[in-house]
């Protein structure tokens, strides 16, 4: 039997989070019509959407922070409402993009509608909108917002996808994924895919966070999902969300603020060059 770990990370890592948290904090859109950057995370029942905002606003804000609701009980999706998350500077307001969280992907005719996605990815599902599985917003329902603002649109989409169901993931869910995918691509909107619970599918990373990109079990995975939704390995990232712990740890956090700047970047570009 070989080495379940490379020697070295096949993915180099920052040295340095401070770098990055310097680079979030001075961070502003490149585009005079938004004020913020709107980050859509999607991803099946379960994916640890919530946690990873969660787990988002845990580094930013350096201790474990839980906003967004969890359930690891009911096997459905416990988030119901469309919901903007804001990060806070303290005195000095808030960060310059928002975390959207969605409803989560079922089989069948359970969790979000696709054209619910399609909608609150051109801007018109509004906060607090409670999403039905069987039965999708109208342009008479109150939270339809007939004439959305770049503000109000999405900038880049995440994929949300544990790293130990990639390959059990039901053809359903699959083929919604693949639909919205398509979707985003047609609007131009930029695509990043993150695998989270990375300890629970690797006992490597979770003995040691350093281990994430090491392991072998885990690149296999990132390969596997490219192929089954056509992302680019470059564009897909590991995370460890904090969902057990009580404080934070630098090797954890590196992961999700190396994630969290591409989210950045690619968002900016498509921002930047929209009226190209």
């Amino acid at each position: 039997m070989g080495s379940s770990t490379f020697s070295k990370p096949w993915r180099p890592f920052p040295e340095n989070n401070e770098d990055i948290l310097e680079f979030l904090n001075s961070y502003k859109p490149q585009n005079q019509e938004a004020n913020h950057l709107r980050i859509l995370f999607l991803g099946p029942v379960g994916a640890g959407k919530s946690t990873l905002i969660n787990s988002i606003d845990s580094v930013l804000q350096h201790r474990v922070i839980v906003r967004g609701l969890t359930d690891a009980i009911s096997g459905k999706s416990f988030t119901r409402k469309y919901k903007t998350y804001k990060f806070s500077k303290g005195s000095q307001g808030h960060y310059s993009f928002v975390c959207n969280d969605i409803m989560g992907m079922e089989q069948k005719d359970g969790g979000v509608h696709v054209e619910d996605i399609k909608l609150a990815l051109r801007g018109h599902v509004k906060d607090d909108y409670e999403f039905k599985p069987q039965q999708q917003l109208t342009k008479s329902d109150e939270r339809y917002r007939s004439c959305p603002s770049l503000n109000d649109r999405v900038h880049v989409l995440v994929t949300v996808v544990p790293a130990g169901s990639v390959s059990i993931l039901s053809e359903e869910v699959v083929k919604k994924l693949r639909k919205v995918r398509l979707a985003a691509r047609e609007m131009d909107i930029p695509q990043l895919a993150i695998l989270t619970k990375v300890d629970e599918a690797c006992p490597k990373a979770k003995q040691d966070p350093k281990n994430i990109y090491k392991s072998k079990y885990l690149k296999e995975q990132v390969e596997k999902f490219s192929q089954l939704l056509g992302f680019s390995v470059n564009c897909i990232f590991l995370v460890k969300n904090y969902s057990s712990e009580i404080s934070i740890d630098d090797d954890t956090d590196a992961h999700i603020l190396c994630a969290l700047k591409q989210m950045i970047l690619h968002g900016n570009d498509f921002l930047t060059h929209l009226n190209d």
